[in-house]
């Protein structure tokens, strides 16, 4: 399982528009962060986390063909927008399976309507094939995905579970019987926002005290602002088995 970093930046990227901060500001390529999102790639499987409005960059990026599956986390704009931008993938490969919940689904239908709709539609307009996540493992071409659900401030999101992977954004708070889905990792990856603490993601701390909860081999930090700080500098002081996530990075699991 190859897992490719497209994107590990929070919902403004980095830099902000018009933006005099420090890290704004630098000529680091790993402090430039487009909007969170990851490929799996798996027995010629490549599925794709969260359809961001940079999506089109990133897959152009990292010279993607073939786009299987999307996977949704929940139905934020910086994990959503990039929807239309398929259109590619559609053409040469018919509809595109989405999976998400059925809540998320429901504002994917709202906003993406002629995507969705079965009635006149528009010739040039994407397709998809829905597909409705619960809270209970599900297969896909016989990988077995194991949703993980918790809390982004009042908001139900799922992560995902494959194999000794599992993927966790716009987590602040979790209940334990989920935390137990995520035991005996190789890799995971879960945000962190920055250093100050924050109503609706885990800060630095808190992501530190997760991973050493579970006790994975390896994490990685991702859905980073620039309130975080420089790359290279958090990099250091972070434990030998955290790091932060740059974009376009790949790992193999």
């Amino acid at each position: 399982m190859e897992v490719t970093f497209l994107g590990t930046g929070t919902s403004q990227g980095i830099p902000i528009i018009g933006s005099e901060h420090p890290v704004c500001l630098s000529k680091d390529p790993k402090d430039k962060r487009l909007r969170v999102s990851v490929l799996v790639s798996w027995n010629n499987y490549n599925i794709l986390i969260d359809c961001g409005p940079d999506f089109r960059q990133q897959m152009l990026a990292n010279n993607v063909k073939k786009l299987d599956a999307i996977f949704y986390t929940h139905e934020h704009n910086d994990h959503t927008a990039g929807l239309d931008d398929i259109r590619p993938f559609f053409f040469r490969q018919g509809d595109i399976p989405v999976f998400a919940h059925q809540r998320v689904l429901k504002a994917l239908q709202k906003r993406f309507d002629y995507i969705f709709t079965t009635e006149n539609k528009y010739p040039g307009a994407p397709g998809v094939k829905e597909n409705v996540i619960e809270n209970k493992p599900f297969s896909f071409h016989g990988l077995t995905v194991t949703p993980v659900e918790f809390w982004h401030n009042r908001l139900q999101v799922f992560g995902f579970r494959m194999e000794d992977f599992a993927y966790l954004t716009d987590i602040k708070t979790i209940e334990e019987e989920e935390v137990e889905k995520l035991s005996d990792l190789k890799v995971l990856v879960v945000s962190a926002l920055r250093i100050q603490p924050h109503h609706s993601h885990f800060n630095l701390e808190e992501a530190l005290d997760f991973i050493q909860k579970l006790k994975p081999e390896t994490a990685y930090l991702t859905h980073i602002s620039h309130m975080l700080g420089f790359h290279e500098e958090i990099e250091q002081e972070l434990p030998p088995n955290v790091h932060l996530a740059y974009d376009n990075l790949k790992i193999t699991v």
